[in-house]
């Protein structure tokens, strides 16, 4: 055994089974996954026989066998061999449980008789005169087989069926089946083939039947040369207790019939990989075990076919279950089709993890090529701003800066699909207008917790559903799948779906995928054998089953509601002018907001008149495209109240069809609003008595424009106001002397401005903290977002940087970790290890980071993966970042629609004009002269000195053409469409 054995001989282990009322089948107690393993006789003693092939129980055997049983199965003891018989090929030992004799206790009961001695004199137990000594206590008490009870020992023996006794012909499992399929039976496990099929007593009638686990099959034990008979006996089946199984659950029943009547010299078959460990681990928790079957079915060659529950505590447990977690069977499709579809989905999703983690027979598993990918350690908080469709929203992520391409973000849920709300003409599918509106009414402006679980490559023309990677790479685009969780939810949520408890048991809100699944709005996608899925899958498949059974949504027999909505938003202006007088009717109109066209100008639903019109707000009006302050007001207004229930007043029609008024949102005059951040202008001809609530659409202009807000920043007082839509054309520039400090690309850098005090402030601040005598400060933990000190490995000097992305997402950093860092005074990114990393000290100013980020005006460069990219960023390095000159910037544009281009740089992205002083020329003229950029042309600049300097710029692209440099060395590249300046598309007041 595996246990050190003492000089007296003594060992130590657990009983595994007990194959009768005198024997004991014990494991060594080392800790390995296949334990030596030893059949011991109690010495000296002998039980009753339980019956063989054709013959009946000796009186009292089960119950002596049950006593033994209960008595030490899965209990830890200390035996030791006292003779071996060679002639049986067995060992008589003596066992104690603690400090009591085994062997006394079953002779004190009455269950065994003490044998004589052998013909050796060493045959013998050495406890042999206590022995006798109970045992004559026993007989004279009448205890056990002495009992003097008239009859007892006839009423002792079972009545056994024929099947018990080697002979199943009249064993009808069909009927069993039908009795009996789905209620839990009670058996008694005699005997463990292999990790997935069980010989089993049914209780109480005893029918001695093989019972194969359903849905799973373990690894095959292989077959000896020499086949057994299946129908083996009781006494048969506990000789071979401890003996590898001859026939392979892998083959067919008919096969296995086969090769039981098929000679001795069969060939032998060497078990599977890992079989022998899957029929230890089955026989650990149910050999000798009572437990409960449950039918699933019956095959051809009535095998019973059923799920097997054993107790563990107070807990029942799954033993094909316990198999497919632990790596020791798979999913078969053939009897998994017989179970419920719940028990099927967990034996599969274990499975599926198991493969993950490559546990035992799934060690060199390689996964099917898949086109999704997990996301690791992405969880944030937000407000939705939109609805997309009922399986796509977008929210408003509160950690990332305002402006940033993460400040929205578009989120697809995991693993379901809803009905596509369709494309430019198409038409909604059944349910999709349904669920849409199902979630805007719960969702929009309400904080969400989303975590991101994977994204995947799909076909342009393809929803969310996953499909095979097309061939071509440019039909692709990613999409991002997360599970969003409604923080708050209300009343009627609940009634639907259980919130959702987080690792440390405290709720994290309502699924939403859940929520639309459960009313019949989505279903669930079948996932193909590896492909990521939802953490939550198991949940939204419940509730689809609900959904299925209540007939709700899209599982329902009705027809689909049918909706007809009038779009005269596209309608021409004499048809939206006849409509008017319907608009006017009542006062005030309910209606939501469908889409924000600028920051003036949206697209409204009106329900009670089943329309969509375009609308605007009457006498204001926001920057125009393209135009300082136009994006933003965009967003300002998405925020505010795309998609929200908000409130109409339409006072007139305008000549291309736009109805014009006032919107309220929550009783807040949204025109006030914009004009009191500073995004809009009142028009010229306004008048404080055309409108409702004027008075205060002038006081609050009056308001943003002595604070200087926005687009009144350059506002000089006694100045005529201009509230055009373009600017004025003589309004000064901002011009700002700049050094670059990094480049992205021949057309995207950063830069600081020149003479910023802050920079001397923050580099004289950190020089006093001698950072590199201090060894990182114990707990500093970094997280994605958090603003650290990190040494630049340029020239070892200590800067303010963000983290990019964190090894461990937030959990306990290593020395030996590696953060991706992007220094917010410069622009630089780069790998920092955790040595070089402090946090960032109280004595260092907080100032925002000082790196802008600018791109040049009026030019397209190529990319750096583009042809001439990467020259063009040499170029553009050479004459800006090389010299080290100071350079003069002037600001054509604040672009916040671009956001970071690369790092964490916060803020608009300046389209500049940048100037060599020296050279009295400016760079971007220069990249088109060297053949290294061209005009954009696409882009429309809406003011006649923007539209001068593009002209301007002209010759220097045609000197580069002429020259055939770079990009031009194959002559005149430019496509039409890209020449052509964009086409206006209707009418703006």
């Amino acid at each position: 055994m595996a246990s050190a054995a003492p000089a007296s001989g003594w060992l130590r282990g657990k009983v595994k089974a007990v194959p009768s009322g005198d024997s004991l089948l014990i494991m060594g107690s080392a800790k390995t996954e296949l334990p030596p393993e030893k059949t011991i006789t109690l010495a000296s003693i002998i039980a009753p026989k339980l019956a063989r092939r054709g013959t009946e129980d000796e009186p009292f055997a089960w119950q002596s066998r049950e006593f033994l049983r209960k008595l030490c199965i899965g209990k830890e003891v200390t035996f030791r061999v006292d003779y071996t018989v060679p002639t049986i090929n067995r060992e008589f030992g003596s066992v104690f449980i603690g400090d009591k004799n085994v062997a006394y206790m079953v002779v004190a009961e009455g269950w065994a008789k003490v044998r004589e001695a052998g013909p050796q004199k060493a045959e013998v137990s050495p406890y042999i005169a206590e022995l006798r000594r109970l045992e004559e206590q026993a007989k004279t008490q009448g205890l056990g087989r002495w009992t003097k009870t008239p009859g007892a020992s006839g009423e002792s023996m079972r009545d056994l069926p024929p099947s018990a006794i080697g002979d199943p012909s009249n064993f009808d499992a069909m009927a069993l089946l039908a009795t009996n399929k789905g209620k839990p039976m009670e058996a008694f496990v005699e005997h463990v083939r292999d990790g997935s099929t069980l010989r089993v007593y049914l209780l109480p009638e005893f029918n001695f039947v093989q019972v194969f686990m359903a849905g799973i099959q373990s690894p095959s034990m292989g077959r000896r040369a020499a086949v057994p008979d299946v129908t083996a006996s009781s006494d048969v089946v506990s000789d071979e207790a401890n003996a590898e199984v001859e026939v392979t659950t892998s083959l067919t029943t008919a096969q296995r019939i086969a090769a039981s009547a098929s000679t001795a010299a069969a060939a032998e078959v060497p078990p599977d990989p890992y079989a022998r460990e899957a029929k230890h681990f089955t026989e650990l928790r149910v050999l000798n075990r009572d437990v409960r079957i449950v039918l699933e079915g019956v095959d051809k060659f009535s095998n019973l076919i059923g799920s097997v529950h054993y107790p563990d505590g107070d807990v029942a447990k799954d033993l094909a279950l316990e198999l497919v977690e632990n790596g020791l069977a798979k999913v078969v499709e053939w009897s998994a089709s017989m179970m419920e579809e719940d028990s099927k989905r967990r034996l599969k999703t274990a499975e599926l993890q198991a493969k993950k983690d490559r546990l035992r027979i799934w060690t060199n598993y390689v996964p099917p090529a898949s086109n999704s990918k997990a996301i690791r350690d992405d969880k944030f908080t937000g407000k939705v701003v939109e609805v997309v469709s009922g399986d796509c929203i977008v929210v408003a992520d509160d950690a990332a800066p305002y402006g940033s391409p993460l400040a929205e973000r578009r989120v697809n849920l995991s693993s379901i699909r809803s009905p596509k709300m369709g494309r430019k003409d198409e038409k909604p599918a059944p349910y999709a207008r349904e669920a849409k509106e199902y979630l805007r009414t719960r969702l929009i402006g309400k904080q969400v917790y989303v975590t991101m679980e994977y994204s995947r490559k799909v076909a342009v023309t393809d929803g969310p559903a996953p499909s095979p990677a097309p061939s071509a790479v440019s039909d692709l685009r990613v999409m991002d799948f997360g599970s969003v969780f409604l923080v708050s939810p209300s009343k009627g949520e609940l009634e639907d779906v259980a919130p959702t408890m987080s690792a440390s048991n405290q709720p994290e809100g309502i699924n939403v995928g859940e929520m639309i699944v459960a009313r019949g709005f989505g279903t669930v996608i079948r996932h193909r054998d590896f492909e990521e899925r939802s953490n939550f899958y198991d949940a939204l498949l419940a509730a689809e089953s609900r959904a299925l059974h209540g007939k709700k949504g899209i599982h329902s027999a009705r027809d689909p509601p049918v909706m007809h909505i009038q779009d005269l938003s596209t309608a021409s202006a004499k048809k939206t002018k006849d409509f008017l007088p319907f608009l006017q009717r009542t006062r005030r109109l309910s209606a939501i907001v469908d889409f924000v066209l600028n920051g003036h100008r949206f697209k409204l639903i009106i329900p009670k008149e089943t329309c969509t019109i375009a609308f605007s707000f009457a006498g204001v009006r926001c920057p125009g495209r393209g135009e300082q302050f136009a994006d933003e007001a965009v967003a300002f207004m998405r925020r505010k109240i795309l998609q929200r229930d908000v409130e109409v007043e339409v006072e007139t029609v305008d000549r291309v069809g736009t109805y014009l008024g006032s919107l309220w949102e929550s009783k807040t005059n949204m025109a006030v609003a914009l004009l009191e951040a500073g995004l809009a202008k009142l028009h010229p001809s306004f008048s404080v008595e055309r409108t409702v609530d004027g008075h205060l659409l002038a006081q609050a202009e009056e308001n943003a424009r002595k604070q200087r807000l926005k687009v009144w920043e350059n506002y000089v007082e006694g100045q005529e106001a201009t509230n055009g839509s373009a600017p004025d054309s003589t309004s000064k520039k901002e011009v700002l002397k700049v050094h670059v400090t990094d480049v992205l690309d021949g057309g995207k850098f950063y830069v600081q401005v020149a003479g910023d005090s802050r920079v001397s402030s923050i580099q004289q601040q950190l020089s006093t903290l001698a950072l590199q005598e201090k060894p990182p400060v114990v707990g500093f933990n970094p997280n994605k977002g958090d603003i650290v000190l990190a040494q630049f490995s340029a020239d070892g000097s200590w800067n303010r940087a963000m983290v990019v992305n964190a090894p461990r997402g937030g959990g306990i950093a290593s020395p030996k970790d590696q953060f991706e860092v992007f220094y917010i005074d410069y622009g630089n990114q780069e790998i920092v290890p955790y040595g070089k990393m402090r946090p960032l000290d109280a004595s260092v100013s907080s100032a925002p980071g000082l790196a802008k980020l600018c791109s040049l005006a009026y030019i397209k460069v190529p990319g750096l993966e583009e042809d001439f990219g990467h020259e063009a960023g040499e170029y553009f390095s050479e004459c800006t970042l090389k010299t080290s000159k100071e350079l003069v910037a002037m600001v054509e544009e604040r672009d916040t629609s671009g956001g970071k281009v690369k790092g964490k740089g916060t803020g608009p992205v300046l389209v500049v004009t940048l100037v060599d002083a020296e050279a009295g020329s400016s760079i971007n003229a220069a990249m088109l002269q060297e053949g290294l950029a061209r005009l954009e042309r696409k882009k429309r600049w809406d003011t006649k000195e923007r539209q001068l300097a593009l002209d301007n710029l002209e010759e220097h692209q045609e000197k580069a053409k002429q020259a055939r440099l770079n990009m031009w060395q194959y002559g005149d590249v430019d496509s039409d469409e890209e020449d052509a300046p964009a086409a206006r598309k209707g009418g703006r007041r």
